[in-house]
């Protein structure tokens, strides 16, 4: 794959190019739909983060509110007293990369000044625009999602992300936000079907034409679900599985819980994109 520098705050950044890279998942929360409450405790949150760093992770994924299907909205203060002392304990080791996952403008400003490196949005700067001034004044990395909540879709998988991410990707250029900080995830399973997430997952590398480095979010969803008859903590196979297929395809960076097994299957994906690469005759 052809290299790229994802560039980060606090002068921080990520090559992206001939490896797979993992995003650790730390859900500080009472009810994220796989392991809900695991690591509501301060404590318990930042032993997690640093067990997923040993196993390979290069990013811990911060988050204070399930974005799970149904799940109880929490306020701005809740969300930052989940997530900011735990950001802020794992900055101070100067070396973890940290990411926050929030669609509120408030609590990524202070998440980034704790020590975050990353914004991750879920509603792709379409529920508060201001995130991107945060990632524009911070030059934090922004991970924009597409959804498909609270609005009418496209029929087709691809043009409704064409939709969506272009008018977020203008919202980004208007606030000065740098190309170089901008990340896309395509949202699996974010108001999708099982058919729309494997059509999605079938067409993913058309999602290279947006011209950005891609990131992929199919842990435990309940589309692999769908396909494996696995309950939630049970469906870490097949989203190695997938993070295989989505790999092949162009997907830099994978958001996931269990980070050894993802790590395992992406260094077979890896091997096989090099030797393709190295055939002779290319």
């Amino acid at each position: 794959m052809t290299e790229k520098r994802w560039q980060l705050a606090h002068g921080r950044h990520i090559d992206l190019g001939d490896r797979a890279l993992i995003m650790g998942i730390l859900n500080v929360t009472p009810d994220s739909f796989s392991d809900g409450g695991a690591f509501n405790a301060p404590a318990r949150a930042i032993e997690q983060a640093w067990r997923m760093i040993a196993e390979g992770a290069v990013i811990v994924d911060v988050g204070g509110e399930s974005t799970r299907p149904g799940a109880a909205t929490v306020s701005a203060a809740e969300e930052q007293d989940r997530v900011l002392p735990v950001i802020a304990e794992l900055a101070k080791s100067g070396d973890a990369l940290i990411s926050v996952d929030t669609y509120r403008e408030e609590t990524a400003r202070l998440a980034v000044s704790a020590g975050a490196h990353i914004v991750n949005d879920v509603w792709g700067l379409q529920r508060e625009p201001g995130i991107a001034k945060v990632a524009a004044d911070t030059g934090a990395g922004l991970v924009i999602m597409h959804t498909g909540r609270d609005r009418d879709k496209l029929p087709d998988v691809i043009d409704d992300q064409y939709l969506f991410l272009r008018r977020s990707l203008e919202i980004a250029a208007e606030a000065g936000v740098g190309k170089a900080q901008i990340m896309l995830d395509p949202g699996f399973g974010f108001a999708k079907d099982p058919d729309e997430n494997l059509d999605l997952m079938a067409r993913f590398s058309e999602l290279s034409q947006l011209g950005y480095p891609l990131l992929a979010g199919t842990s435990r969803k309940r589309f692999v679900g769908h396909v494996t008859g696995r309950d939630a903590p049970e469906r870490d196979a097949g989203t190695a599985a997938t993070s295989v297929i989505l790999r092949m395809q162009g997907a830099h960076i994978f958001r996931v819980h269990n980070v050894a097994i993802n790590l395992d299957a992406l260094a077979f994906a890896d091997a096989m994109l090099s030797r393709q690469t190295n055939l002779p005759g290319r």
